[in-house]
């Protein structure tokens, strides 16, 4: 069986020009990277702002497992499978970071025969976006404090500098540090830290800017830290916008790639939906959905994170309006939901499926009962799948209306896509009576109790340690408006990633408050999650080479 990399080397790829013609994406607004990657001009939106926008489909999962459920795969798929009975799509996806590449979830690129390409070079520096956000980040954390050094005008507290340093890498060592050591002239010492780059509220910046000058603007709303009379200090007032914006001029603008069948994509951004918003830039997908009749889109994690934020933060900040959702499962990962050990995920075991059916039946109530959208399950098909689980799961998934699709991606590319490709069509012709589980209105813990008890259908919230101080300071520092970004497990419902399934009688602490102004959101950091992930024990950095040809091997 050939591996990922292995199917995406062996492909017959097009010339980025020859997808560039497929969407008549003119060649004033294409920036060739290579032959088969290119950047285009966000300006190109200005052109297409009279044209009629595409069908939105979002693309969600389950609660993820070991067990692995292939949301990413899934989207490709799908989008070739629509391409496949003859419609005109376009993919938006995140650009994976290097962190799960040399860690232990893998990349993002899809999986199978249902993957996008060049697959080695999205899966590491693709165009240099990350590096430019990592710059960005750390050019402001010298700026801030160069200023303490400098004489401190601003009279800014060194023990409530809020900005911390970034790097694309898993690296547990950096999470906490204290720098500034040496002679006087080395710095002032301090507590500091690094943030995995995914989680840097610039990268949530360049996904929600609309253009350079809305960037500039967010860059300067960045709260750095407080005085020692607690006002904010942002990056305006150390005049590190400009800088900043002229690192990310052309991070800006979204990469075009293709499928193995030649679908184009969009691939852009790449925030964590634990620990960060989860989606790719705003920009790339209404590029998608102006340059096609779909776009299909994904959104991190399982919906209780990517998905909230995906229709709570980015569809309320953009004004986006999705046509339908698919949830992604499989019946392996069902089965762990249900108690079932990785090694016996394998055997038919209907007791354990129809146990841990209630986390996908939760996650499709909070689609329809919710957010009021029209939603499909797609089941990844693995071989040992028996017909009597898939029936099963078919079965339960019809009590609440809503259909089940095979996808059959992995081992089929797009010809595997088309059951779930004309499902997907039928709903997006529906009516739907998009809300958010939230308002606009509403306090910060009002805001944050309402995903809790909504999504996660936990019992209420608890604000713990600083929290309750944090959140008096922002609601009168006039934050109170924002939207909120929840920091949670990715694992569970809950804050505990020990809590499979769909778990009742459990309350959210929340520990941390922090405000995003240049994103514009509120971040609620819950439970035990950090902003710095770690290797594993054996990383996966362990098997990736590259031969005297310089052809990679070891990238799933």
């Amino acid at each position: 069986m050939l591996t990922d990399i292995q199917i995406a080397q062996a492909c017959k790829k097009e010339k980025i020009t020859s997808i560039a013609g497929k969407l008549n994406i003119p060649d004033d607004y294409l920036e060739l990277y290579g032959n088969y990657k290119a950047k285009v001009d966000y300006n190109l939106l200005k052109d297409l702002k009279d044209r009629k926008d595409g069908k939105l489909i979002l693309v969600t999962a389950i609660n993820p497992t070991p067990a692995g459920e292939g949301k990413t795969t899934t989207t490709v798929g799908l989008a070739d499978g629509l391409s496949k009975i003859g419609k005109n799509v376009v993919v938006a996806l995140r650009e994976p970071s290097l962190g799960p590449v040399f860690g232990v979830k893998g990349g993002a690129a899809g999986g199978g025969y249902a993957q996008v390409v060049p697959m080695e070079d999205i899966n590491l520096h693709f165009t240099g976006d990350f590096h430019a956000i990592g710059a960005a980040n750390n050019l402001l954390a010298a700026m801030l404090d160069n200023h303490i050094q400098q004489g401190n005008s601003l009279n800014i507290d060194p023990r409530r500098i809020t900005w911390r340093r970034a790097v694309d890498m898993n690296d547990r060592q950096l999470r906490n540090i204290i720098d500034g050591l040496g002679q006087r002239a080395d710095g002032t010492p301090r507590q500091d830290g690094f943030d995995i780059t995914v989680a840097s509220e610039i990268m949530a910046v360049l996904c929600l800017a609309s253009d350079i000058i809305d960037l500039k603007e967010r860059l300067a709303n960045i709260v750095v830290g407080y005085t020692y009379d607690n006002k904010p200090v942002t990056a305006r007032e150390l005049k590190a916008q400009g800088a900043m914006a002229a690192l990310l001029k052309d991070a800006l603008k979204p990469n075009l790639v293709q499928t193995l069948e030649g679908t184009p994509a969009f691939v852009h951004g790449g925030p964590f939906a634990n620990i960060a918003h989860g989606c790719n830039s705003v920009t790339a997908t209404k590029l998608a959905m102006k340059l096609g009749d779909y776009c299909v889109t994904e959104a991190g994690f399982g919906a209780d994170l990517g998905a909230e934020k995906f229709l709570d933060i980015k569809c309320r900040m953009a004004k986006l309006k999705p046509n339908a959702v698919v949830v992604v499962a499989t019946v392996r990962a069902l089965k762990h939901h249900g108690g079932v050990a990785k090694e016996d995920l394998n055997k038919e075991n209907l007791d354990a499926l129809l146990k841990g059916m209630p986390n996908l039946l939760q996650h499709v109530s909070n689609i329809t009962d919710v957010y009021k959208l029209p939603c499909v399950v797609a089941i990844n098909a693995f071989p040992t799948d028996t017909k009597a689980e898939l029936d099963l799961v078919e079965a339960e998934c019809r009590k609440l209306g809503v259909n089940v699709a095979l996808s059959e991606v992995w081992a089929k590319g797009g010809e595997g896509g088309i059951a779930l490709a004309n499902e997907v069509i039928r709903l997006c012709e529906k009516d739907n009576d998009f809300t958010f589980s939230y308002t606009d209105e509403m306090t910060i813990l009002e805001k944050i109790n309402a995903i809790a008890t909504k999504i996660y259908h936990a019992d209420g919230v608890d604000l713990i340690g600083n929290a309750p101080k944090q959140l008096k300071q922002l609601e009168e520092l006039g934050f109170g408006h924002m939207p909120i970004c929840m920091a949670k497990t990715q694992y569970s419902f809950s804050d505990d990633q020990t809590k499979l399934g769909a778990p009742k009688n459990f309350r959210i602490s929340v520990r941390n408050l922090k405000v995003s102004a240049g994103a514009g959101f509120i971040v609620a950091l819950t439970g035990e999650i950090m902003t710095m992930p770690g290797l594993p024990k054996i990383p996966a950095a362990e098997k990736i080479d590259v031969d005297e040809n310089g052809v990679i091997t070891g990238l799933f």
